[in-house]
């Protein structure tokens, strides 16, 4: 197990820490080991991942465990539909060594970079109208607890603990493993192509309700919609050629949109004439390929993000209400908003816990301020009853979310219980949780 002093900093880069030290264990054991010496030090300790939540999650001034020397798959039992990853193990290792079992997880997030356990512990979801976020798909989680003791869970074993930990935040322990329900793999056909506002916003409950899987992006100060609809299909595959894949995911999604984002950056005026220019160029593709690789794309613009839940059927009139912010707003955004569904679940801090959920993400260039234009559209999506992304930005405190969410009060308890002295506390969890 490797000990450092250094500096940490998130992807977008709009978080750092100075842990007193760093570690990398490689076991559950030597997990243990820091916890428990966390403790006699009185230190609190942190696991972190990838560092692609942009709130202050992972941030802690004691002792940051990197997830480095737990990245392997433990196990695959192709016949009981389940998979066993070490918490630090990335999505895109899991999903390939699935594949070439012939299986895959159900549904996903639009990027694969992320650790499985920081993944699963900040809510990561993608689109879905049958199946729900990562958390959502989870069977069994192995756990490091505050007082250095592992723990196993699942809907049999301490069905409480598995409830809470699904999403835990890293608040109830540290966790080392994590166990899906996998699916037989199986053919995604990606459908996108453009469409204008009005189109996308009046057809939402159609579009929504016969693709398996439907997002859109608008294009802010445009009437322009990217929309995406993937769908199981029987074969053969048809994946991106080569160009294409180098032309639209490469070049225009991340080289070329960066330069436009590092511009409108420094000449801010230049934004709404380029974002009206590239909802005018979009165009529409057809390919499908093994299920990961279209769920996910390659993101390499750096930016910032605030991401809200709301009841599915207040979505229209949210989006309505934020189209008009920006009629009544001199703003000027050049990343688009991404809209996104899910069903409810039953993890009891999700963003969807027991109701169908719409989500709405906005971004903002990592390097541009966010402050004003995120603040405007929180009090829309939390006037219809927004649950925030816990690990995308937002202001929310441990009173609102402690209405938002019917489980909450058990979670606070639970926590309370399992770790009274806060070892895994930051102030992050002590704005969202409470002190």
């Amino acid at each position: 197990m490797a000990g450092t002093s250094a500096d940490w900093r998130n992807w977008a880069g709009n978080q750092s820490a100075e842990p007193r030290e760093i570690v990398v264990p490689r076991s559950p054991d030597e997990v243990a080991a820091v916890v428990r010496g966390a403790g006699e030090r009185g230190l609190p300790v942190r696991m972190t991942g990838t560092g692609h939540s942009f709130t202050a999650v992972a941030v802690t001034d004691g002792v940051m465990m990197r997830p480095g020397g737990l990245a392997g798959v433990r196990s695959v039992d192709a016949a009981a539909g389940l998979a066993t990853a070490e918490a630090g193990c990335p999505l895109s290792v899991l999903n390939e060594e699935l594949l070439s079992r012939g299986l895959a997880l159900a549904n996903m997030g639009d990027i694969q970079v992320q650790t499985v356990a920081g993944a699963i512990q900040t809510g990561t979801h993608g689109t879905g109208r049958d199946t729900g976020g990562m958390a959502a798909q989870v069977a069994g989680l192995e756990l490091v607890l505050a007082d250095g003791t592992i723990a196993s869970c699942s809907a049999e074993q301490d069905p409480e603990l598995f409830a809470a930990a699904r999403i835990g935040l890293g608040a109830l322990g540290v966790l080392t493993a994590v166990t899906f329900r996998v699916v037989p793999a199986f053919l995604l056909e990606a459908r996108e192509e453009p469409m204008r506002w009005d189109e996308v916003t009046g057809r939402l409950d159609e579009l929504t309700a016969v693709n398996e899987h439907f997002e859109f992006y608008w294009f802010p100060h445009t009437e322009g919609c990217l929309t995406k609809r993937n769908n199981r299909v029987p074969g053969p595959a048809r994946p991106l050629g080569r160009f294409r894949h180098a032309l639209d995911d490469e070049f225009l999604s991340n080289t070329l949109f960066g330069a436009a984002c590092r511009l409108g950056h420094w000449f801010p005026p230049v934004i709404r004439p380029v974002n009206a220019v590239a909802g005018r160029a979009l165009s529409a593709r057809r390919y499908a390929d093994a299920s990961h690789r279209v769920f996910t794309s390659p993101r390499r613009v750096r930016f910032k993000e605030q991401e809200y839940a709301i009841p599915r059927d207040a979505l229209a009139a949210a989006l309505a209400e934020i189209r008009a912010l920006f009629a009544r707003r001199d703003w000027r955004i050049s990343f688009p908003i991404e809209v996104r569904v899910t069903p409810g679940d039953d993890v009891w801090l999700s963003t969807a816990y027991a109701r169908d959920s719409a989500y709405i993400a906005c971004h903002v260039f990592h390097a541009s301020p966010h402050q004003d234009y995120f603040r405007e559209v929180e009090a829309v999506l939390t006037a219809a009853g927004g649950r925030p992304h816990w690990g995308k930005l937002h202001t929310r405190q441990a009173d609102y979310l402690r209405a938002a969410y019917p489980r909450f009060g058990e979670f606070a308890a639970l926590r309370d219980k399992l770790d009274p002295e806060r070892r895994f506390g930051n102030a992050y969890l002590t704005q969202v949780l409470g002190p």
